[in-house]
């Protein structure tokens, strides 16, 4: 029988064992262990956890499975303004955001910038303590936004606990994101049990982020680009690009796409070239984020309304073809509803060939 100091210590091991694996596969996309001895580290931290319910932390891995149905969702403010970003759509409106961030700063100092595809997911606030996760909300208005740290807790490319040293307090901003292949294996088990198919990933990914039973959002398998700081006190970095970095040196999850360049022609370029490279992704995204890489002249530039000066987000217009409706046919569901189909002839959208869709 284990004394309770070797108890705490196996079960402490297990802990940072499951949550070694869960970067290396969520994260890093390298597993070094197969599912099979991942499940039985898994499985023996539950039971542990289970006969010793004293033990449990909220840093645990196992808490990741989901807790029980909440009522609703308080509203928290966040520790810093989630501003939105403006939008341009044409090469010209691009350039003109450059030549307005060049007189602003005043000086023929270089402007580097750092794009990031935009994801069309949910934005949201982590909160960290002493490298800990203590609470995640959604974007709100900006100012306030409901708590869903539960439901966050599920998703497992967001560390639980953080790699490396970190500040007492840290607020990191990320967006919640509905993989495409997972988002096809929920309508293709929505449409076996005759229930209505999800409409698009980034509903689909919001209402699964927003479930009051967080056990229904650990299963809809979402997951998270990060992509900045909120409030960054002691983060000793000194550009966009070296918060990146850091952030992913300490277990978070930014999109290997992010680039560094050095003149305006060459985002203009690379937006370009994105909207027909968007297709390669297995997640919508919907334009470029733009921002100026130093810290220092982000300060300089400062923001409108909450909308910062020195970022844009370059959106194109959305996927869209035309076809001929061949067919309608009813689907009954098992409740009795009646659930239309439209029979296409097949078109190719972003890459893929559409021959059927819902009606609604």
């Amino acid at each position: 029988m284990r004394s309770e100091v070797t108890l705490e210590e196996r079960i402490g091991e297990l802990r940072r064992l499951i949550h070694h694996h869960n970067h290396r596969y969520h994260v890093l996309d390298d597993p070094e262990i197969d599912d099979a001895v991942y499940d039985r580290l898994f499985d023996e931290l539950a039971r542990l956890e289970e006969e010793n319910p004293e033990l449990v932390r909220d840093d645990s891995p196992t808490r990741r499975v989901g807790a029980t149905p909440s009522e609703r969702f308080r509203k928290v403010e966040h520790l810093a303004p989630m501003g939105s970003l403006e939008k341009v759509t044409t090469d010209e409106s691009l350039l003109k955001w450059a030549d307005d961030v060049r007189k602003r700063l005043d000086s023929d100092e270089p402007v580097a910038y750092v794009i990031e595809p935009k994801i069309d997911g949910s934005a949201v606030s982590l909160v960290y303590e002493n490298g800990v996760f203590v609470r995640g909300a959604t974007r709100g208005d900006g100012r306030r936004g409901e708590d869903v740290t539960p439901n966050l807790r599920t998703i497992r490319s967001i560390p639980l606990t953080l790699g490396g040293d970190s500040p007492p307090l840290l607020e990191v901003r990320g967006e919640i994101y509905f993989p495409l292949t997972a988002f096809a294996r929920l309508n293709e088990q929505l449409t076996s049990v005759g229930k209505k198919t999800a409409p698009n990933p980034r509903n689909a990914g919001a209402g699964s982020l927003r479930q009051l039973d967080s056990r229904i959002t650990a299963q809809r398998h979402l997951a998270i680009w990060v992509y900045g700081s909120g409030l960054r006190e002691g983060i000793p970095a000194a550009t966009h690009w070296e918060t990146l970095e850091w952030l992913r040196e300490r277990g978070f999850r930014t999109n290997p796409f992010a680039e560094r360049l050095g003149t305006i022609g060459e985002v203009v370029e690379a937006c370009r070239a994105w909207e027909a490279r968007r297709i390669e992704l297995d997640y919508e995204i919907d334009g470029i984020v733009i921002k100026v890489d130093s810290l220092e002249q982000q300060a300089r530039l400062g923001s409108l309304h909450d909308r910062p000066r020195w970022a844009r987000a370059f959106k194109w217009a959305p996927m869209t073809a035309q076809t001929t409706l061949q067919k309608i046919a009813i689907r009954v569901g098992r409740t009795g509803a009646l659930n239309p189909w439209g029979i296409l002839e097949p078109v190719e959208v972003g890459g893929v060939t559409i021959s059927r869709a819902t009606l609604h």
